[in-house]
């Protein structure tokens, strides 16, 4: 256990450039050390294809309605959109493992354990990064990067996305895959909440316990801090 507190901050649906930059500005005030803490910001975009370091033109099969953003995260393609909870931490990896392995099968398993607290059994799936169900389809996508130590980008969990939309893509630039949604696995929670609010909390514990963070405090958004 690290110790460490994480600030979680809800941010709602934020347009993906916008978000974007936020966490690109974040992450360099982490490296300058303006910012002392560690931040997950947990939000949802509207529809938009995004392009990572390793991505295939050929892989965008229906781009038309879409912005489609090359980025500099690891990964091929995917899709972000309503539905769908993304997670971008802003880690500084010196306070717990500098070892990038790590840190991608720490976010893995932070959501293993988020979507067990939903009734959902998932894995990894060996030779891919990301989560599947234990009936082969896949529920998360993980996509990073890192600059001294210091982590953005990150996760994104379908929750109540329109699964139809990954037709426009190869999701991750795997052949065949089929995508799924934690509503689609009848995914629930304790049943106090909606089903986001229920995924939110899980992702939160789940995060809790695969970083050994303690405590994770809440804040409202600020698209300016930095």
């Amino acid at each position: 256990m690290s110790g460490h507190r994480v600030r979680v901050v809800e941010a709602g649906r934020v347009p993906y450039h916008q978000a974007l930059a936020w966490q690109r500005a974040l992450a360099q005030a982490r490296i300058d050390g303006r910012l002392e803490e560690d931040l997950l910001l947990l939000l949802e975009h509207p529809a938009v294809v995004t392009l990572g370091r390793t991505a295939q033109g050929t892989h965008v099969l229906r781009p038309e309605g879409v912005d489609v953003v090359e980025v500099e995260r690891g990964g091929d393609v995917t899709f972000h959109g309503p539905g769908q909870l993304v997670g971008y931490p802003i880690l500084d990896l010196r306070r717990y493992r500098q070892d990038l392995h790590w840190y991608l099968r720490t976010l893995e398993h932070a959501l293993i354990v988020a979507l067990d607290g939903l009734g959902i059994p998932a894995e990894r799936n060996a030779g891919y990064t990301g989560v599947w169900t234990r009936g082969g389809r896949k529920i998360a996508s993980i996509g990073i990067h890192v600059k001294q130590w210091v982590t953005w980008h990150g996760f994104a969990l379908n929750v109540t996305t329109d699964l139809s939309q990954f037709a426009r893509i190869v999701p991750c630039g795997i052949a065949g895959v089929e995508m799924t949604s934690v509503e689609r696995e009848g995914g629930r929670g304790t049943g106090d909440g909606s089903l986001w609010d229920e995924t939110v909390a899980a992702v939160i514990r789940g995060f809790e316990d695969a970083f050994g963070v303690t405590e994770p405090r809440h804040a409202s958004p600020s698209l300016t801090e930095a």
